[in-house]
């Protein structure tokens, strides 16, 4: 049988009204009642009911985060960041994953989301389809505090990458080794940081002065598979690319299959250099120059974000203003894309 907060107040000759202020950890209790409540507590062994906790307090302690492509190296280290802050922070996480083509998902998500009372939304999906539609001033009246990893919008606090600064500067890169005509391997052209990253391709390009030919251009899937397949395109369309810039490092890993395959010696006659910087990046052969983002990072500066917000709404007034949180990638030097290392 469960130990209630009217047994521990019988045992320590109070009110349950007490209990309850100490259990809360609020501040009207003198010192000596605080101590023996305390110590009937652990010795009866009670544990206060959670839930009926959080609804005394308006608050379930609970961060819902709505994830996409856990699959791949970007979201899940977001992710990761998300929980390790929120377990830091004194909350639970509930996740709930997002598939790449369902209408109306983003609204059944939003509706449970809310029947569970959670305290806050971080919104980690790309903007496609309809996946982010319903960010508009009215509809997140209805919600609690929402933060999303994404493109900047102006309704909602944003934390999100600067794809078009690590392209750029990954182009940049490779052009200051000699390359000249760089190709890129975008990932699917619906994708909003496919845009981003082919921009800042196209602009680092012409900041050096190279030609930002169409041509040197090739969409695949952000896998290895993908990438080789892309690969394998840009080649047959211009056999005398003579360096590539990848979507992310798993795309890069193909595209150096297909070039080893075709004769082309990856640090040699044909710069690589890919995006993420994911740990095993460094154990490929040549290692892999990438554009290194701080994703977990970013994951953990979502949640002290959507935290800031709710602690704001509990204290009444005026929500804050949406800001925008953006990290800058940094590129890391490896053989991949220096010119003639072996």
């Amino acid at each position: 049988m469960s130990v209630t907060l009217s047994d521990v107040a019988q045992q320590a000759g109070v009110s349950i009204k007490t209990v309850s202020r100490v259990v809360n950890n609020q501040t009207d209790v003198s010192k000596p009642t605080r101590e023996r409540v305390l110590q009937v507590i652990a010795a009866l062994g009670y544990h206060p009911n959670a839930l009926a906790r959080g609804l005394a307090q308006q608050r379930s302690h609970t961060i819902a985060v709505v994830s996409f492509g856990l699959d791949r190296y970007g979201p899940s280290r977001f992710v990761v960041g998300v929980e390790r802050e929120t377990e830091e922070l004194g909350y639970s996480l509930l996740l709930t994953l997002l598939r790449r083509s369902r209408p109306g998902q983003s609204d059944a998500i939003l509706a449970h989301l809310s029947s569970r009372q959670v305290d806050g939304i971080i919104w980690q999906a790309p903007n496609v389809g309809d996946t982010q539609n319903w960010i508009r001033p009215e509809r997140l009246a209805q919600l609690p505090p929402v933060v999303i990893n994404g493109l900047p919008n102006p309704h909602v606090t944003t934390v999100s990458v600067d794809n078009h600064h690590g392209a750029h500067a990954a182009v940049q890169h490779l052009a200051s080794q000699g390359w000249r005509r760089i190709g890129f391997l975008a990932g699917p052209a619906e994708f909003p940081m496919s845009i981003e990253r082919r921009q800042g391709w196209c602009d680092g390009l012409t900041a050096y002065g190279l030609d930002p030919d169409p041509a040197l251009m090739a969409e695949g899937e952000w896998t290895a598979q993908g990438g080789a397949a892309a690969m394998e395109t840009l080649l047959a369309r211009r056999p005398d690319v003579d360096a590539v810039f990848a979507f992310n490092d798993a795309m890069a890993l193909g595209a150096m299959s297909v070039a080893r395959r075709a004769g082309r010696r990856v640090g040699y006659d044909l710069g690589v250099i890919g995006f993420d910087d994911a740990p095993d990046a460094a154990f490929y052969e040549p290692p892999l120059s990438s554009v290194h983002q701080k994703i977990a990072d970013l994951g953990r500066e979502a949640v002290r974000a959507l935290v800031r917000l709710i602690e704001a709404k509990l204290k009444g007034g005026s929500p804050p203003s949406p800001v925008l949180i953006l990290s800058r990638p940094e590129v890391v030097v490896r053989r991949s894309s220096l010119r003639g290392v072996q």
